[in-house]
């Protein structure tokens, strides 16, 4: 299909603006296929009008019908075939087999959402049948849920171009949960979000949902993005990127007449502990993290920018080697020139600052449009006083803070901000001997590993991917796994509501045998 740039409103296609933009190949500068119209003030106002009375309707669909959707869904994208791949490898820079499996990734979180409602009892039923006869007081009958919010405004992440955009986890988790979906197309994979948005639309026609029910806009995140998140329709924001664009809608949600939740997945420099116990095979582990350091350009968001660990020959040795490492390591293509460009300039700001040593930075000099894999060290003081330090470096770039003693690491601990991954390697024995440091670390992020490299996410129930701020702006959510789906609605009670119009999750025959609690027992029988 040719790609042509128009903006997906509800069910219709609109090109009413007069500004557009192109995108560009990184490395040939030839100009991409489609011409992106930037939605206007009034195609977004007739979006969101849509996305409301849409609303009304979509809320009221059964858990099955929404899982049908779903996998109308997941069945349309991948009848995009190749075209999808080739056009998000031309928009991404990322190659095929990165691509397909992202594209895996995201039909399968999007069943993992059709499943979870095959199953029903995420919605967290609970029922207190009434007591009359109770004294001094009577109880009435209370039945509670979990229901839709209402619209929510997602906002494409630019590092995964399919997984975490157009039917990303924060669309299917909100799809899922009831609630119409207006994104806001990212603008270096334009023709990318065109293509998933049409099979988005297709399967809305195929399941008969509501007109509105998904609507894609292209334009800036200061025009199109504000307008959206400050119209007072949307009930919460998805979004992943730099903190300063996700606190830019902090700010802009709770200043609203109505503040609203957003859901922002921000920086994070993944902090590594390094026991001495880790350090017995210096060149094994340099290799491994090297590996770590420099997979996807750096480009992960659980990518390991900060190394933890005592001083010994052994540290010493380790530096040396994770140096040299990254010295035959190659530069590749990122994913945007103001992606590298800006990589360049944190990273040199990074190792311009008083006490740094530079490690390694590879011995093949990289063209414009590539990242080239440095790595540093500095000691532990000189980290806890400058804050600059602790800044994401978003790119193949990891900085190793050496610490004298106990002391000094646990200063360090405590400086830390919050962060999505914290990572312990050592043995197990040795473990039990910083059981401090070790929960310390716990209380910094939403996911604490050991033994390995924090680079992947596995997509399934008991994955956190969240974490304290500013790694988060709510560490109670995940914007990975079936639990991503509790951003997106809202506990509501029933008090003595008649069968009729109960929802079929809380009625007494329990007619989709689903879990419930009932009277404070878990149960699947009727009552």
């Amino acid at each position: 299909m040719s790609i042509h740039g128009k903006n997906f409103i509800g069910n219709d296609l609109s090109s009413n603006g007069d500004k557009t933009s192109k995108l560009y190949d990184i490395n040939s500068n030839e100009a991409l296929d489609g011409e992106f119209f930037h939605a206007t003030q009034n195609e977004v106002e007739v979006a969101l009008a849509k996305a409301d009375k849409a609303f009304i309707e979509y809320k009221q669909t059964s858990q099955a019908k929404r899982a049908e959707f779903l996998e109308t869904i997941a069945s349309e994208i991948m009848n995009l075939g190749d075209e999808l791949i080739i056009r998000t490898m031309s928009e991404s820079n990322l190659p095929r087999p990165r691509i397909e499996g992202e594209r895996g990734r995201t039909i399968g979180q999007i069943k993992m959402f059709a499943n979870l409602l095959k199953e029903g009892s995420w919605i967290e039923a609970s029922i207190d049948e009434a007591l009359p006869e109770r004294t001094p007081l009577p109880r009435n009958d209370l039945r509670k849920m979990l229901r839709p919010l209402g619209v929510v405004s997602v906002f494409e992440a630019s590092n995964f171009p399919l997984a975490f955009a157009c039917a990303g986890g924060d669309t299917a988790s909100a799809l899922a949960a009831g609630c119409p979906v207006i994104v806001k197309a990212h603008s270096s994979h334009s023709g990318t979000s065109e293509l998933i948005a049409s099979a988005i639309i297709k399967a809305v026609k195929l399941c008969n949902m509501p007109d509105g029910t998904f609507s894609m806009l292209h334009g800036g995140g200061r025009t199109v993005g504000q307008q959206i998140v400050l119209d007072e329709v949307v009930k919460a924001v998805g979004f992943t990127g730099s903190t300063q664009a996700g606190m830019k809608l902090f700010e802009l949600a709770n200043n609203r007449k109505t503040p609203i939740p957003v859901f922002a997945e921000m920086g994070s420099i993944n902090p590594c502990l390094f026991l001495p116990s880790s350090l017995s095979d210096t060149k094994k582990l340099a290799i491994t993290y090297a590996g770590s350091i420099t997979l996807g350009v750096g480009q992960f968001c659980t990518n390991p920018g900060l190394i933890l660990a005592l001083k010994d020959n052994k540290l010493e040795e380790f530096k040396k080697d994770l140096g040299e490492a990254i010295k035959v390591s190659s530069p590749s293509t990122m994913l945007s020139s103001s992606i590298q460009e800006a990589f360049e300039t944190n990273k040199n700001e990074a190792i311009s600052q008083d006490g740094i040593e530079l490690l390694g930075e590879s011995n093949i000099e990289n063209t414009k449009s590539e990242g080239r894999p440095t790595v540093a060290s500095v000691d532990a003081l000189k980290f806890i006083a400058n804050p600059k330090l602790q800044e994401e470096v978003f790119g193949p770039y990891s900085l190793i803070v050496e610490c004298n003693d106990i002391s000094e690491l646990n200063e360090v601990i405590s400086s830390l901000e919050g962060q999505l991954t914290v990572t312990v390697m050592g043995e197990e024995s040795e473990m039990s001997s910083y059981k401090e440091q070790i929960f310390a670390l716990e209380n910094k992020c939403g996911r604490i590993l050991f033994n390995g490299v924090p680079t992947g996410v596995e997509v399934c129930a008991s994955m956190q991917h969240g974490g304290p701020f500013p790694a988060a702006t709510d560490s109670r959510f995940t914007s990975v796994g079936t639990g991503a789906i509790k951003r997106f609605v809202r506990p509501v009670c029933y008090q003595d509501c008649p069968s009729s119009l109960l929802p079929d999750e809380l009625k007494d025959e329990n007619p989709l045998n689903i879990l419930r609690i009932v009277n404070d027992k878990y149960s699947k029988s009727s009552i």
